[in-house]
This record gives structure tokens, sequence and C-alpha cells, in this order.
């Protein structure tokens, strides 16, 4: 028989049973951040695998957009599981969501890509992102509500403070995972074959975990109101459809979980994207330096959430929406300095500038994929620059000038697509490369022989990188620990104070949707998002104003309107 509430005092529970709990519950949720953050941390080789169809820019911007993808259907997955976890109970539900996300990620691991079946692997791909997506959409909720209702109420904060350690518990496996692969068979075979390995040997973590949670019970408080008969036969209509509990919902997203998400995704994927691909680090660095960071930071989410159960949740998840909004900008421009400082100094000793009238110029984002920005001027000069991860300003010109990239005091004039053609046309434009690269160069750039020519004559002789030796590593770590510790402030406190927004007959749905709706939509898109503004403005840091913003409007409507939960009794 399940203990209930009923047969022990309020706030205690068997420690034995308690530690079961939380290790089984964060063991199976490690599993699932695992597998589903594996995709971030290779989204650039695999731009190159499944999206080689298209221009570079486009290509990573897509890879981005298919990571995204598993956050869009993340509420969607709220919603039906969700109300299976309200209906049927928390242990089976995520049971189902587990096994749902060891297929898919074991698919991708042996899906063909784009050089062998074409367009069928891109498409493939981000199937399968959307069945993760729809797993971890039922995970969540399940394992921090399953936790918080074994947990005694005065230390509700603490116990499901290790739910909120394993989405960086697994970001760190896979980092692990990542790089001892990388070490082991070396970039050249990591990139071509050996990126499949981590995805592959997630079926054996999927046994483990699925044999740990299959060793728990129910939920006592749970199981209480299902023997009594009061668990809700509508869950979803009951949460959503009446404004009581409905206003909680929308001030839960708006007020506590859209900054909590931004903050997030900004400083453990944001972060990482911005280094391997604008600061033009090498992936295997900047995996190394990201898990220095998490392993740093990662216990402060233990703390935090001790400390939400002894002043309250509300008010550590404000300062760190505050600290991100105030801190940003001058922490992403020291994160440069440190990783890439002689593309800093070049940058603002020889400062570059596209001249173009604006309106002649696309978007340095094609949604059809097969835009090469080779029909203006205005277009070759800012795919180059962008592709490059070049910084630039725009001066405005009259309509129809013809588009020229100054370095320093030196102006390139952009090939003019109206008077060459065809294979004049590509020369041109690989001329201009080379004179912009070489120009670069001699301003203080750093650049170096492209590897990658030595077996495709299409490609640049020359690209541009951040040089390892001038790394400030410590520097780095220590700045990417700061944008941890900025995390573990407005996440370790979260779960507890979505647990005690809602009744326990509604609890898994209710919480589950705000929550995937935040870090699905405001921080799942968050790096497709930046990159984005980045390419059609040429500024690298213009994409820290959407989490800046979002954190702003979590900060007003959470000062406002979000209430204090961390006394509360979920048992009753």
């Amino acid at each position: 028989m399940a203990t209930t509430y009923d047969t022990i005092p309020k706030h205690h529970v068997a420690t034995g049973s308690e530690k079961k709990v939380i290790l089984a519950s964060s063991l199976g949720t490690v599993f699932e951040w695992y597998d589903f953050y594996l995709y971030g941390l290779l989204a650039t080789i695999i731009s190159a695998q499944f999206f080689s169809g298209v221009n570079e820019t486009t290509g990573f911007i897509f890879a981005l957009g298919a990571f995204a993808a598993g956050f869009a259907v993340r509420p969607f997955g709220a919603l039906v599981f969700g109300r299976l976890g309200d209906m049927v109970g928390r242990k089976y539900t995520f049971l189902v969501t587990m096994g749902l996300m060891g297929f898919a990620t074991f698919t991708v691991g042996v899906l063909p890509n784009y050089a062998s079946i074409g367009v069928a692997a891109p498409i493939m791909l981000v199937v399968l992102r959307l069945l993760q997506g729809l797993a971890l959409g039922g995970e969540y909720g399940g394992a921090a509500t399953y936790v918080a209702e074994h947990a005694p109420n005065n230390k509700r904060g603490l116990y499901t403070s290790f739910i909120q350690t394993t989405a960086t518990l697994g970001l760190f496996a896979a980092l692990l995972v990542v790089i001892g692969t990388r070490t082991l068979i070396g970039e050249e075979s990591f990139r071509d074959w050996g990126w499949r390995v981590p995805f592959l040997i997630s079926v054996v973590l999927l046994g483990v975990s699925l044999w740990i949670r299959m060793q728990l019970q129910e939920s006592p408080v749970f199981q209480k109101m299902k023997e009594e008969g009061t668990n809700s036969k509508a869950p979803i209509s009951e949460a959503f459809g009446n404004w009581k509990n409905g206003k909680f919902v929308v001030i839960a997203l708006l007020g506590a979980v859209a900054g909590q998400a931004v903050v997030w995704y900004t400083g453990q994927f944001y972060a990482m994207f911005f280094l391997e691909k604008t600061l033009l680090v090498d992936g295997a660095t900047t995996n190394i330096l990201i898990a220095i960071a998490l392993a740093i930071g990662t216990p402060f989410f233990v703390f935090f959430g001790w400390l939400s159960d002894k002043i309250g949740r509300k008010w550590i998840i404000m300062a760190g929406c505050a600290l991100a909004v105030v801190t940003y900008f001058p922490v992403f421009h020291a994160l440069a300095n440190a990783a890439n400082p002689a593309m800093t100094q070049a940058s603002e000793a020889a400062p570059v500038t596209v001249t173009v009238n604006d309106n002649d110029c696309s978007l340095q984002f094609d949604p059809i994929g097969k835009n090469k920005f080779d029909s203006k001027s205005c277009d070759i000069a800012k795919s180059y620059l962008a592709k490059n991860a070049i910084s630039y300003s725009v001066v405005d010109a009259p309509a129809g000038t013809i588009a020229s990239v100054q370095i320093g005091s030196k102006l390139i004039t952009a090939p003019d697509p109206s008077k060459v053609t065809g294979d004049d046309k590509s020369a041109a434009i690989k001329a201009f490369g080379g004179e912009v690269i070489s120009t670069l160069e001699a301003a203080g750039y750093p650049v170096k022989d492209n590897p990658a020519a030595t077996k495709d004559p299409k490609a640049a002789k020359k690209i541009l990188f951040a040089d390892p030796a001038q790394i400030d590593k410590p520097l780095v770590v220590l700045i990417l620990t700061y944008l941890v510790l900025l995390v573990t402030m407005v996440y370790g406190p979260i779960a507890a104070l979505l647990v005690e927004l809602f009744p326990t007959r509604i609890r898994y749905t209710s919480m589950s949707l705000p929550y995937h709706i935040g870090n699905g939509w405001f921080g799942g898109f968050l790096p497709t998002t930046a990159f984005a503004m980045v390419a059609a403005t040429g500024d690298i840091y213009y994409g820290l104003w959407y989490p800046i913003i979002v954190a702003g409007l979590t900060l007003v409507v959470g000062i406002m309107f979000l209430p204090e939960t961390f006394r509360k009794n979920i048992d009753e």
C-alpha cells in the first residue's frame, strides 16, 4: 500500500524514500536533457551534415531552427502528458515520455545525412526533434511535481532544486561525452561520423534510467487523491477554462518563466554559440570552457533552492532577471575581449563599415534556403561579412549605389552583378572575398589558412579564427560562470514556485504549460532569433536585446503580480 500524508505527519516523509525519489527522478530527467541538448551542442556540425544544400549563414540559422523546433512543440507535450499525469498518475506518464525521448535520440544517431538522401534528411531530423520536444514537454512537469509532492513543506525548494540541476547536468554529461569522443577519434573523424556516437550511446542511458524509475511508487499526494476519487476528470478545461486558475497560468508565464527561460538559454546556450560561431573559438575548446563553468556553477541550483525555502522564491528570481538586464551587454563585451582579443582590438582599430542603400539589400536569412545572396552588390558584401562573423556598421547611400566595404582606411568595392555574370561573377565574388580577408589580415584581424581548402577547391584559402594562445581561459571561465550563476538564481527556485501556484488535482497540467511555453518558445527560440538579428544588422551584440527585453518584462510583471508561495502547504 502506498504511503499517504494521512499516515504520517504533514512535514515529514521517510528519509530513505525521499532520497530514492529525488535520485530516480533526477537521473531520469538528466537522461532526457542529455538527449535533448546533444543537438544544441553539435548545431554547427549538424548544420554541415543536414543543411549543406543552402548557403552557410542560412544553414546555421536553419540548424538552430531545427534545434528550436523541439522547443516549439513542448507546450503541446505539456498538454498531452500533463492531462495524462493528472488523470492516470505521475509515475507512468514520465515512463512514457522517457521511452519516446530515447527512441528519437537514438534514431538521430543513425539518420542518413543530406549528402546521402537529400532534402529527406533535414525533414526527418526535424520530425525527430518534434518527438523529443513532445517527450520533454511531459517529462519536466511530472518529475518536478512528483518530487514536490514527496517533499516536506518546509524543504520543497531544496528538494525540487535537484530536479533543476538536471538540465545543466544533462548538458554537462553531453559535453563530457562530446569532448571525450572528439579527443579519442580526432576532430576530422568527429565531424565526419563521430558526432553520431553521443546519440547512439544514449540507448544505454535509456535502459538504466527506465529500470531505476520503474522501482518508484506513485506520488502519495496523487495516490491519496485518486483513492478518494477527487482527481480531475478534465484537467485541461479545469486548468485553463476558468479565470481563477487561468490568471495564475498567465502570471507564471510572464512574471516568472519567460524571464527565467531567456536567462537560462542565454547563459548556457547563446553563450556557447556566441563563443564558437561569433568569436570563432574552436568547438572543442568551447565545449571544455562551458563544461568547467557548468561544473563550478551547478551546485548553486541547490543553494538557491535551499535559500528560497528561507526567504522566498519570488525575489531570488527577480534579482536574477534584474542582473541579466543590467549586465548582459558589458559581460558579452568582456567575453569577446577575453576569447578573441585580436579580433576585438582589430575591430576597434580598423572598424568595418558597409556603404549601401539598405533598401537595396536582402535580409541575410533565406526561408527557402536557396538564396546565394549574389544578385546584388549589397548582398554580396553583407553575406561575406555575416558568413565570417565580422561585425560591421552600415553607412547609408543613395539608391542604386554599388556596395563597398571599408576596413580602416581601405575601401573595397563589391562586384556589380549587373555587369558580371556566370563564371565571371563567381570569379569576381571570390576575388572580392580574397581582397577583404587580406585587408582584414593586414589590419590585424586574426587570420589563418583554411584546412578545408586542401580538399575543397571552392573553399576560401584563409579564414578568421580565435588564436588559442591568446584566449584568456581563466577569464572566459569566470565570465561563463557568472552567466551560469544567473541561471541558477532564476531556475533553482522556479519548480517549487510553479508547484505551489496550482492545486493538486490539476497541478501537472497547470504548471507544465507556462513552463514549456516560457522555456520552449521564449527560451528555445532565443538562439535562432538572436543570430537572425545579428545577421540582419551586422552587430554581433544586437541579439542580446531579445533576452534583455524579455527579462525586463518578467521583472515588471513579476514584481507587480507574482505572489510569494514558499510557505504554502500543497498537501491541502
